[in-house]
């Protein structure tokens, strides 16, 4: 049940629902995507020591658009890891839910590679935290660096983003989502 204050609940003075604001629209997603794209090669000068590894679910389009940029910036494929993070989260387990994990699909290793995480939203940190425990239970990294579509701040964990595509100032109550758009593309919306 959500609480009527919610975001997902907020009305305006006539009582219909309180539109979703688009702070990114696609061609922003594209521009963000392609900026991160050079600034992880201009940090990282060896493309083949690149591992990306998306968290499931909103960091998986943006790590297969970044995949794609890096691809046709370096002419090298970046291997794209997908990650399922449930079972590390702090905020999930014992708080009388059941987490029902899904699969990750880690099929390159990450010894001694350069790891950046992909996510669609930074908030608290919570999710990038238990993202870098489960990297590690796949091996040892050269290092795990962190990119992002959007950085809504609100950290609760000192967690730094090292990409970022766009800095957005919100209230903790509001959700940021990246979400479809009825040609199938996608934007990120502030409701």
């Amino acid at each position: 049940m959500t609480h009527p204050n919610s975001p997902s609940n907020r009305s305006d003075a006539q009582g219909s629902p309180e539109p979703a604001r688009v702070v990114l629209d696609p061609r922003g997603i594209e521009r963000a995507t392609s900026r991160i794209a050079h600034e992880i090669l201009e940090r990282n000068k060896e493309p083949r020591d690149l591992v990306l590894v998306a968290i499931r679910e909103g960091g998986v389009p943006i790590g297969e658009m970044l995949a794609e940029r890096l691809r046709e910036l370096s002419e090298h494929d970046i291997p794209l890891g997908i990650l399922d993070v449930t079972l590390y989260r702090d905020d999930v387990i014992g708080h009388g839910r059941r987490p029902v994990p899904r699969r990750s699909d880690m099929a390159v290793s990450v010894m001694g590679k350069a790891v950046i995480l992909v996510e669609d939203v930074v908030f608290t940190g919570r999710t990038v935290r238990a993202a870098m425990d489960a990297v590690i239970d796949f091996g040892r990294p050269a290092g795990i660096q962190v990119a992002t579509l959007v950085d809504r701040g609100h950290r609760e964990l000192p967690i730094r983003v090292d990409f970022v595509g766009k800095n957005i100032a919100t209230h903790r109550s509001e959700e940021v989502l990246l979400r479809g758009t009825e040609d199938g593309e996608l934007e990120v919306v502030v409701r």
